[in-house]
């Protein structure tokens, strides 16, 4: 049997709207038909079905295990497996038998079966497409459209069909998600489900940060200042340590930008996030009163007998700066440190501690 030039023509289509491969369609295709056939005989046994990607001829064959004598079901005698398959068959190959056979006479429920065959396949070789392509980009900056923000649910368009997800955890707070609005975001994860693969952003990750630096600051594109940690509280505050390659590069200066304008446009991305930009050092404690910034401290002191706890000294007009609006300064200071952290007044430096960080993670 042949299938029609209409019919060929029209797998060819659906490799080019679908973006699937040629032999993905044609399998497909092959597997509803051997469904069919197997429908169509009432019979268990699966047939071997192929088209000719060219011609569009289609052979269907069952396999029968060969015996030597009064073969069953299933079965082919020796004499007649050796006609079909050469001599050197022997008693318990496998075999290819033809069938002539047209699908035309499979019946409507055979057809309608190879019709639900065909789809399936389909789509899960789409769906296979789609999470092979993002689970590669797991980690990557992505450019989204907003497309529907409404019953809390906000979703995203990744290019032309694809979707995904920007759970409410992921977001940052107060941030408006207009439809038809593009944002940049963090591709967090990508999940197989019963209904697809699920693709999950962010906007409150700080990869997220650490792409839109990589993308707006040469010098971090080319190695010459390095990102040593980060951490946030998205769409408030965030700090960052850098350090350079080349000692005649200040990293801070690079990553801020004439005027501010680079770290600005950052800022601007993440919905006024302000960001410090901090110089980070191997000696914990003058990283501890960098991490601080834009705070002056007087001294940092480790504590004796306590792991990595340290205690702060700052002026009196400091002390409000180094502690932050509600604890945020000194607790982000001690998460890129990974070190507790005390503040005190210098003025004071026996007296209880005003503010405290605990260093417990680290970004």
């Amino acid at each position: 049997m042949k299938l029609s030039e209409d019919f060929l023509g029209a797998l060819k289509q659906l490799v080019e709207e679908r973006g699937l491969s040629e032999e993905v369609i044609f399998s497909s295709v092959e597997a509803a038909l051997a469904l069919a056939y197997r429908k169509f005989k009432e019979t268990r046994q699966d047939p071997v079905v192929t088209i000719d990607r060219t011609t569009g001829d289609v052979s269907i064959f069952d396999l029968r295990r060969a015996v030597e004598s009064d073969p069953g079901p299933g079965e082919i005698s020796l004499a007649e497996a050796r006609t079909l398959g050469g001599e050197t068959v022997q008693p318990g190959d496998t075999v290819k038998v033809p069938v002539l056979l047209h699908p035309e006479k499979f019946g409507r429920i055979a057809a309608q079966t190879a019709r639900q065959v065909i789809t399936q396949r389909l789509k899960d070789a789409e769906r296979e497409i789609v999470y092979n392509e993002f689970n590669d980009k797991i980690g990557d900056l992505v450019t989204a459209t907003i497309f529907k923000a409404e019953d809390d649910q906000v979703l995203v368009r990744l290019g032309e069909r694809n979707e995904a997800v920007l759970p409410k955890e992921e977001r940052i707070a107060g941030e408006t998600y207009t439809p038809g609005e593009a944002k940049k975001f963090f591709l967090l994860d990508v999940r197989q489900t019963g209904r697809g693969p699920r693709i999950v952003v962010s906007r409150t990750h700080p990869g997220l940060l650490r792409k839109l630096l990589e993308l707006e600051i040469p010098e971090i594109q080319d190695g010459t200042v390095e990102i040593k940690g980060i951490v946030r509280e998205a769409g408030a505050r965030a700090k960052v340590a850098v350090a350079s390659t080349k000692p005649e590069v200040d990293p801070v200066g690079a990553c801020v930008g004439n005027s501010g304008a680079r770290i600005k446009n950052i800022s601007n991305d993440l919905c006024g996030e302000k960001i410090d930009v901090i110089v980070w050092s191997e000696d914990p404690l003058e990283f501890i009163k960098n991490a601080l910034s834009p705070a002056k401290v007087t001294r940092v002191e480790a504590v004796e007998g306590q792991d990595r706890t340290a205690k702060v000294y700052a002026p009196a007009d400091q002390l409000s700066l180094a502690i932050g609006k509600a604890g945020q300064n000194v607790r982000l200071a001690a998460r890129l440190t990974g070190w507790k952290v005390d503040i005190n007044t210098s003025e004071e430096k026996n007296s209880p501690s005003q503010g405290s960080g605990n260093g417990e993670d680290e970004a």
